[in-house]
C-alpha cells in the first residue's frame, strides 16, 4: 500500500497528505488551544505547516496556536527507516505561555543547532535555573502521555506496529523509557552513564562545581544530569541512541535508578 510509509504519503495530493498527517495531532492539544478543525484561524491563516515534498521520505509538521507566533506548539520531524518504518527524529510540544530562552540561537542570531554547534551559555544557565532541560526554548506542555497514544493511532493507521525515536538528549531517553520504549542502539551508553553517576563512578568526580552545569548534587536529577552531559562531561556528545516501541505494548527498560526529575 503506497500510503503506508512517509514516502508513499508524500506522493499523495495535498488534501490527502494533510488529512493523514493531522492524525498525529492529539485531541488534548486541539482542545487546549481551541484549534479549528481545519487549522485555519478566523482570518484564514493556516496554522498547520507541512513540509513534505513528493520526492521526500520525510515530513516536518509545524503547528502554531497563533499565526506568526515565534514557536510552534507542536513540531514533529518524521522519516522512513530503510525498511519503511516510522522514525521520529524530533517531537516537541512547547507551552507558548511560558518564558522563552534563546538556547537555540546566539546573541547575533546565529543558530546553535540545539547546542551541538554552538552554545548560548547565558541563555542555557537561565533556562536550567528556571527548570528547563537541554534543548528547551520554553517549558513543555506535559502532554506526552496523551500524545503517544495519538501517535500510535497514526502508526496503526499505516498498518504498522512498531516505530522508532531518536532522543537528542539524555533526559529524552530516560523519559521514553518511562513510556515503554526499548533501545535498538544505545543501551550500553545509558548503562555507562548510570554507572558513572553512581557512588564512586567516574562522572561523580567531574561534578566538581567548576561551572553551573557541573554542581556536585546533579547526579541525583535526570534533568541536571542531562545538563552536565550536554556540557560535555562524557567527553563526547550524547548521540547514536535509537529507541523503539511496539504499538500498544510497553517495554521494561530502566537505566536510571533512584533519580528524581
Amino acid at each position: 500500500m503506497p500510503s503506508s510509509t512517509i514516502s508513499g504519503i508524500n506522493k499523495l495530493s495535498e488534501v490527502e497528505k494533510r488529512e493523514i498527517y493531522s492524525r498525529i495531532i492529539p485531541n488534548v492539544l486541539i482542545n487546549r488551544f481551541n484549534l479549528p478543525p481545519d487549522f485555519h484561524d478566523e482570518n484564514g491563516n493556516d496554522l498547520l505547516n507541512l513540509i513534505c515534498p513528493a520526492t521526500s521520505p520525510s515530513v516536518e509538521m509545524i503547528l502554531s496556536h497563533k499565526f506568526d507566533f515565534p514557536d510552534p506548539i507542536l513540531y514533529g520531524h518524521l522519516t522512513d527507516t530503510i525498511n519503511g518504518q516510522i522514525h521520529v527524529l524530533l517531537y516537541i510540544l512547547n507551552d507558548p505561555d511560558s518564558p522563552r530562552f534563546d538556547v537555540d540561537k546566539m546573541p547575533n542570531g546565529r543558530g546553535t543547532e540545539f547546542g551541538t554547534r554552538a552554545r548560548n551559555i547565558e541563555a542555557e544557565i537561565a533556562a536550567m535555573n528556571t527548570g528547563l532541560a537541554p534543548g528547551q526554548v520554553r517549558s513543555g506542555l506535559r502532554m506526552l502521555s496523551q500524545a503517544i497514544p495519538a501517535f500510535e493511532e497514526f502508526v496503526s493507521s499505516l498498518d504498522q506496529d512498531i516505530y522508532f525515536v531518536e532522543p537528542l538528549y539524555y533526559h529524552n531517553a530516560v523519559k521514553f523509557e518511562h513510556y515503554g520504549f526499548s533501545y535498538q542502539i544505545g543501551l550500553k551508553l545509558m548503562k555507562r552513564i548510570q554507572s558513572g553517576f553512581s557512588p564512586s563512578g567516574d562522572l561523580i568526580e567531574k561534578l566538581d562545581g567548576s561551572n553551573p552545569f557541573r554542581m556536585p548534587d546533579y547526579s541525583r536529577s535526570i534533568r541536571l544530569r542531562s545538563w552536565a552531559i550536554h556540557d560535555g562531561i562524557l567527553g563526547e556528545q550524547f548521540s547514536n541512541v535509537t529507541m523503539y516501541k511496539y504499538v500498544g505494548k510497553s517495554g521494561n527498560t530502566n537505566t536510571c535508578f533512584d533519580c528524581t526529575w
